[in-house]
């Protein structure tokens, strides 16, 4: 596939932000004309003169803050006054903005709210497209609030999905004055968000990062371009397109299951039945239970390996990840692609990483605790190691692992990992999608044939 430094460059700040749950994808960006400005000097240097250094305690290092929102989204991103409601000599909030917690007495309310403009064929569009809410500086945006007039004891971040919720308004700016959140909270689905620190922004090696805040909030975004260019359109398009990944991700989830089927089969005849044959005697479906827990093994390793939930060192990176098993395999797959199907050893590999997440590991800089847990216990399914059926693993013991070719390993990654030709990112992906994935391979029975069939 054709490099195409545009979508490289939304890779790259998602990269560094690394949203929680799903905010803004790289094809919905593309599709609206949202590129990443590579010139963004000039514009840094301006938005450089609306940070200040601070101490937000006696005795804490000075931080860099944004004491001025609007001033700075006035100067820097062209917005005008009247586009924050609620802010003095602009329009008052109106009440419909205001949610009353009447169990907590308590009432929740954005600081502005951003008007809506008209859409290209007309229709009538909502009246506000987004709130903000400033905090107090330096507030932890995670943490729960206490204090006198708080009632409710939940986090800022809980009480602005709340609040974005209740107005039926999806789309929000969170800020304290060290970041900057974008929010995302669609009615019926899960909220996602990323958050821009003003530290990192600051920095010259920030800058794409920044680049990519003033792409997503400067007042063509918002306000003058066309409809399918701004804000609201992209975030929305984002989740229609995560849903069709979702669905495409789930059909290839379930061709790496038949493709894992037939590897077993062939691993079984090799070892003239001996493989399979106590498991599949007592019971069929612990086969199929067997390889559903190992593309759930895999699934939710890619999964924490895209959001650095796992060990960073090089030791894992090069000898245990699976992007880098993929890599390799895809190389191989390269140069001797007749062979794969009579190479071994992938599949071992990812026995021993299967362990290591199930045991922990500890080697130089490479540390790995243990995590234990039912998904990784290598004594579920025995077969999946080459013991046979009720057999306890020993610390000591040497094992040969069933014969699972280097090519079907390969075919599973790649059905796991490949989606239109492009490298699938787990992190967009949230815990409701991955389920819809593990859904899909629910509700099968293996049963072994009598006879020759159809």
């Amino acid at each position: 596939m054709a490099f195409d430094p545009d979508n490289e460059a939304h890779r790259e700040w998602l990269g560094y932000v690394q949203p929680v749950g799903l905010v803004v994808s790289a094809p919905a960006l593309l599709a609206a004309a949202a590129t990443v400005n590579r010139n963004i000097a000039a514009t840094h240097r301006e938005f450089l003169e609306w940070v200040n250094e601070v101490r937000l305690s006696p005795a804490a290092e000075p931080v860099r803050v944004v004491r001025d929102l609007p001033g700075l989204l006035q100067s820097v991103f062209q917005w005008q006054r009247a586009d924050f409601v609620g802010a003095e000599g602009a329009a008052k909030l109106p009440e419909t903005l205001e949610i009353p917690l009447t169990n907590y007495e308590e009432t929740l309310r954005p600081t502005y709210a951003v008007p809506s403009v008209p859409a290209d064929d007309g229709r009538e569009m909502p009246p506000y497209q987004m709130l903000i809410q400033v905090l107090p500086l330096g507030t932890p945006l995670d943490e729960l609030l206490k204090g006198e007039r708080i009632h409710w004891e939940a986090s800022p971040q809980a009480r602005f999905e709340r609040l974005l919720r209740g107005t039926a308004i999806p789309i929000g700016l969170l800020a304290n004055g060290t970041h900057l959140r974008l929010v995302y909270a669609p009615s019926g689905e899960s909220s996602g968000h990323a958050t821009f620190s003003v530290s990192d922004m600051s920095e010259v090696p920030g800058r794409p990062i920044f680049a990519a805040l003033h792409m997503l909030l400067e007042q063509r975004r918002l306000f003058t371009g066309r409809e399918k260019n701004r804000l609201p359109w992209i975030l929305a398009e984002s989740r229609r397109y995560q849903n069709t990944v979702s669905t495409k991700l789930a059909q290839q989830v379930l061709a790496a299951l038949y493709e894992l089927l037939r590897g077993f089969q062939s691993a079984d005849e090799q070892r003239r039945g001996e493989l399979l044959r106590g498991v599949l005697q007592a019971d069929p479906n612990q086969v199929y239970a067997g390889l559903l827990a190992v593309l759930m093994r895999l699934v939710f390793t890619l999964f924490a390996e895209d959001r650095d939930l796992l060990s960073k060192s090089a030791i894992y990176t090069n000898h245990y990840s699976l992007t880098g098993l993929f890599e390799r395999l895809r190389a191989d797959d390269g140069q001797y692609h007749e062979t794969m199907d009579s190479r071994y050893g992938a599949w071992a590999q990812l026995l021993a990483l299967f362990r290591v997440i199930h045991d922990g590991a500890a080697h130089g800089d490479f540390h790995l605790p243990a995590r234990h847990g039912h998904l990784f216990d290598p004594n579920r399914h025995a077969f999946l190691e080459g013991r046979p059926l009720g057999s306890k693993r020993e610390w000591n013991e040497r094992i040969e692992p069933p014969l699972v070719s280097d090519g079907v390993v390969f075919r599973v990654l790649q059905n796991l990992l490949m989606l239109d030709g492009e490298r699938l990112s787990y992190r967009t992906l949230d815990v409701e999608q991955i389920g819809s994935v593990y859904e899909t391979m629910m509700g099968f029975l293996l049963q072994v044939a009598a006879g020759r069939s159809i």
